[in-house]
């Protein structure tokens, strides 16, 4: 049997910038610190790194949701490079996915792996819809052509539907959303980089206003300035770094179906089963062998989803398997998003959730550790898209 990528790659460095709402510095400017402390944290020199990997590549539709492309890095570090990366293909850990691959290939050593944003500020006193393509002078086109007659022009639009199906089908109910805002604001307040510390009530989660049925305020995730990097290395080097290095146990990126927003042929599943599916394939692991999750909560709905098409509980059972949220909090069973997640640390567009579980995997998080994880398994991305893996402790 042929040798995973995996099975040759690991995580040697991780490192991030200043995390808030419309920082006083570039997008570029906070991709450099990021890219900086991973390098560090790796213990190498810039000189060591010869691969470079980003998602989306710049030219994404989204002001502030592409951050600075790969090649625009490269040349403001100073960097010389053998390989790089950049695209919106394969969500948003899709550079993460292509730098283990390359790695395991041969193509490089040492990949430079990082994920910015400026979405905050590309919002500036308007809000999101200043940055949704619709609420602007341009043309639409792509999928959203199709949706904006009907008013729906934002992710809040699309996703509200799937939750209330979800809702139709299963009697999910606005409780099991909040019991997912609540537990990440909780986390949030012991987190000093989180958007979002002051911790919130139920009560106050039912106050908020409405956005989307049955979406209100605290539902929909925190746009943040920021940037995350990773220095994705050979195993081979693992023993070489001044920590130890992150294990890679497996990823899933699978697309089975149409990657269009509402041609599912199940519309209370996403993108999220066929990347679990294929991440369980390409395991020995299962649910059972994981301690904690960091899933993609761009919206409160999503971590149910990602629940369940990870298997940790059956179909149209995550409201109930929360517990009331003794089963996701820091000393539950199953910790999910121990640093806020996006909801409430800051929408890092799914790495900041992979940045977290390194935290957890280096027993760097502080108030917010939750015990001593031995693997942590990540489901990033929500409709169309979405990738996963599985990290361990070496």
């Amino acid at each position: 049997m042929s040798k995973r990528p995996e099975e040759s790659a690991v995580i040697r460095g991780f490192g991030s910038s200043k995390v808030g709402r419309r920082l006083p510095q570039s997008e570029l400017s906070l991709t450099v610190d990021s890219c900086l402390a991973a390098i560090a944290d790796a213990g190498l020199a810039r000189d060591d790194i010869d691969g470079l990997a980003t998602f989306p590549g710049g030219g994404f539709d989204t002001p502030g949701l592409a951050g600075p492309g790969a090649l625009e890095v490269e040349g403001a570090m100073g960097l010389s490079v053998d390989w790089t990366f950049g695209g919106p293909e394969g969500g948003q850990l899709g550079a993460f996915f292509a730098a283990i691959t390359a790695v395991a290939t041969g193509l490089a050593r040492h990949v430079l792996v990082y994920r910015t944003v400026g979405e905050a500020s590309a919002q500036g006193g308007q809000g999101r819809a200043q940055a949704l393509s619709a609420a602007t002078a341009a043309p639409i086109d792509g999928f959203r052509k199709w949706l904006a007659p009907f008013d729906a022009v934002s992710p809040a639009n699309w996703i509200a539907l799937f939750a209330q199906r979800h809702m139709y089908e299963f009697g999910t109910t606005r409780e099991h959303l909040g019991t997912i805002a609540v537990n990440n604001r909780a986390n949030a307040a012991v987190n000093p980089d989180a958007v979002y510390r002051t911790p919130m009530t139920m009560d106050e989660y039912f106050g908020a206003r409405m956005i989307s049925e049955p979406f209100g305020m605290f539902d929909c995730d925190a746009p943040c300035d920021g940037s995350v990097a990773f220095v994705v290395s050979h195993v081979d080097t693992s023993a070489d770094g001044p920590r130890p290095a992150i294990g890679i146990e497996s990823f899933g990126s699978a697309m089975r179906h149409r990657p269009i927003w509402d041609q599912w042929p199940d519309m209370t599943e996403m993108a999220a089963w066929d990347a679990a599916a294929h991440l369980w394939e390409r395991s020995g692991m299962r649910p059972d062998d994981i301690d904690q999750v960091q899933l993609y909560d761009g919206f409160s709905f999503l971590p149910l989803v990602w629940l369940e098409a990870m298997g940790f509980c059956g179909k149209g059972e995550a409201g109930p398997f929360l517990d009331s949220g003794k089963t996701i909090a820091r000393d539950g069973k199953l910790p999910l998003n121990t640093g806020g997640g996006q909801l409430s640390a800051g929408r890092l567009h799914g790495c900041g959730l992979l940045y977290e579980a390194c935290i957890q995997l280096a027993d760097r998080g502080g108030e917010r550790q939750a015990g001593r994880p031995n693997s942590v398994a990540v489901g990033v991305g929500g409709g169309p898209t979405a990738g996963a893996a599985i990290l361990v402790r070496r």
